[in-house]
């Protein structure tokens, strides 16, 4: 397979505003990316604009505020998945092909059950954990810098050294990962599914700003058990480049920007 081979079905309904910027991201790895309606999959759309999700090799759910986030963020874009291809994306992770999520889109995975599946389900038939509003509560757009806690699972970091820290800008104002099971956190860590820490400069205690949910273990993405489903909140399909960095007129050594390594990594993965 070359990499012009490999096609991304990148999701949208009315309400997502990320999908340009996530297409885009897929194309600068060599990708071939189509921003598709969910409705182009549910047979809600002309004979020659409908499209099937087993033709395309990765599933990607872009930012926004899909349906408005009435009810609770991602949760009307995941019930109207569920209720009518559900079967379809399950086995699209089932066949092990990666689905990321970010933002908005991590949002909808955990309200699909697809994260964080935690006891080793596909999909959970209801969801597990949630997205919160973030402890400020108000909306936090500002740089995020995140640290590599995965041991190697995940396919989104496969290129990635252990511990390496990134800088992806946050934006959202639901991003705190909670769940009811008190051991929540401990079992993300026993099945290594906890993939980016926030993390502060030099090494010092993580607190808001550089934790800007509350989350905790300041948990920024997970996977699911199997490492080809992440969510994450932080966007790294706007520092493709150096030049979209806040510290862009600074010293570097590259123009390339820290979140090329999210979709080099799972290009690197589906071709080798």
């Amino acid at each position: 397979m070359k990499a012009e081979d490999v096609k991304v079905c990148v999701l949208r309904i009315e309400g997502t505003n990320c999908e340009d910027e996530m297409a885009y991201a897929f194309e600068s790895v060599g990708a071939t990316a189509e921003k598709v309606h969910l409705k182009q999959l549910t047979g809600q759309a002309p004979l020659e604009m409908r499209r099937s999700l087993e033709d395309y090799d990765i599933l990607a759910f872009p930012g926004g505020f899909s349906a408005g986030d009435y009810i609770r963020a991602g949760a009307i874009f995941a019930a109207r998945i569920r209720s009518a291809i559900g079967d379809d994306v399950k086995a699209f992770v089932e066949a092990e092909k990666p689905v990321l999520g970010v933002c908005n889109g991590f949002q909808i995975l955990v309200e699909l059950g697809l994260l964080p599946a935690k006891d080793g389900s596909i999909m959970d038939p209801v969801p597990t954990a949630a997205l919160y509003n973030n402890d400020s509560a108000r909306f936090e757009c500002r740089p995020t810098l995140l640290r590599n806690d995965n041991n190697g699972k995940c396919v989104f970091t496969s290129s990635m050294k252990k511990k390496q820290v990134v800088m992806f800008p946050s934006a959202h104002g639901e991003g705190k990962l909670l769940s009811m099971d008190e051991n929540f956190v401990q079992k993300l860590e026993d099945n290594d599914q906890v993939v980016f820490r926030y993390v502060a400069p030099e090494g010092e205690e993580t607190k808001y700003p550089w934790n800007p949910n509350g989350s905790p273990s300041d948990i920024a993405g997970i996977c699911n058990p199997a490492g080809n489903v992440m969510g994450l909140m932080p966007h790294p399909e706007r520092v493709l480049t150096r030049f979209t960095h806040p510290d862009w007129t600074r010293g570097y050594e590259t123009e390339e920007g820290d979140g090329i390594l999210i979709f080099r990594s799972v290009m690197e993965k589906l071709l080798r």
